[in-house]
């Protein structure tokens, strides 16, 4: 059976977005946004959001979405785009994922049961998170109630970690039971794009220094006018965490850079992480001059698919 969908990931600067745009091209597709971060308006130079004037006329679905006040929450996104992948499907087209958020994709493509929140759960944890030693006191909370989830998320990632122990409590499961299953809801294709580290590294520098020349603080300046640091997503996004840090005066500009480029760099060995042990993913070369017809092969070919 042909591929319904197609999603294109791996980690950050390996050229996501252009080749999305071109198995849109190739197949009769529109592309549907799996990053976290480009769901919120204004949200552009950061989040390296491609601008209209360069989508080629292809549509693209799930861009500016949300304030920078709101939530990005797994749940609301897995609705969102369910519904554009069947209105896509609807009219004969192909839905295109790209994006850096893993569990957005698996959420849009696999099977996943999203666990409640509690508001009043969650305020409580992440007040706890603030005390001296609050970090390490949850993450120690976690590993006697979910190893498993302990062991899968990274140990700085507190809110993933407040995530897990809110869920642990209000549902009396562990978080790992939480995971998504790897069963596609409809035929589709995973197309992963793998780099050398040394040129992934180099382009991650230069795209940290460029947002800033291209008017990154200009654009925080507004959105922090607009209610950023009042988002609990928004405002922990990298490049506008360092940016407000600049803004208040406790980084130059050098180092807010800086920092840029290594939390970015962590975040790409994250991505990495989480597709390389999924069988499912076809792994591409990202600097292969033929990457748009081997992709475009990839989605033509037959795939199996059990429902």
């Amino acid at each position: 059976m042909i591929p319904q969908v197609v999603a294109v990931v791996g980690a950050t600067a390996t050229g996501k977005s252009e080749l999305a745009l071109d198995l849109a091209e190739s197949l009769g597709g529109e592309v549907v946004n799996a990053d976290a971060m480009q769901l919120y308006r204004g949200m552009d130079i950061g989040t390296n959001k491609l601008p209209v004037e360069q989508w080629r006329g292809v549509p693209h679905h799930l861009l500016d979405v949300l304030e920078v006040t709101d939530e990005a929450t797994l749940a609301d996104y897995q609705a969102r785009a369910e519904a554009a992948v069947v209105d896509i499907l609807g009219r004969g087209r192909v839905p295109v994922l790209a994006g850096g958020s893993g569990l957005y994709v698996r959420a849009a493509l696999d099977h996943l049961d999203i666990p409640p929140t509690d508001p009043a759960v969650r305020a409580r944890l992440e007040a706890h998170a603030q005390d001296e030693g609050g970090r390490a006191a949850l993450r120690r909370r976690l590993r006697e109630v979910d190893p498993a989830a302990a062991e899968a998320i990274e140990p700085n990632n507190t809110r993933r970690i407040i995530r897990a122990l809110e869920v642990v409590e209000i549902t009396g499961r562990p978080f790992s039971a939480t995971a998504p299953t790897k069963r596609y809801r409809r035929p589709s294709l995973v197309i992963g794009l793998r780099d050398d580290w040394d040129a992934l590294t180099h382009r991650i520098e230069r795209r940290a220094r460029t947002m800033w020349e291209a008017g990154l603080l200009d654009e925080v300046t507004r959105l922090d006018a607009a209610g950023l640091r009042r988002g609990r997503t928004a405002s922990r996004a990298i490049g506008y965490a360092q940016a407000l840090g600049e803004l208040d005066g406790r980084w130059g500009r050098e180092e807010a850079i800086a920092d840029t480029a290594r939390a970015t760099r962590r975040y790409a060995r994250r991505q990495e992480s989480w597709w390389r042990p999924d069988p499912r993913v076809e792994w591409l070369d990202a600097a292969d001059p033929a990457l748009p017809e081997a992709a475009s092969r990839l989605a033509r070919r037959p795939t199996q698919w059990t429902p």
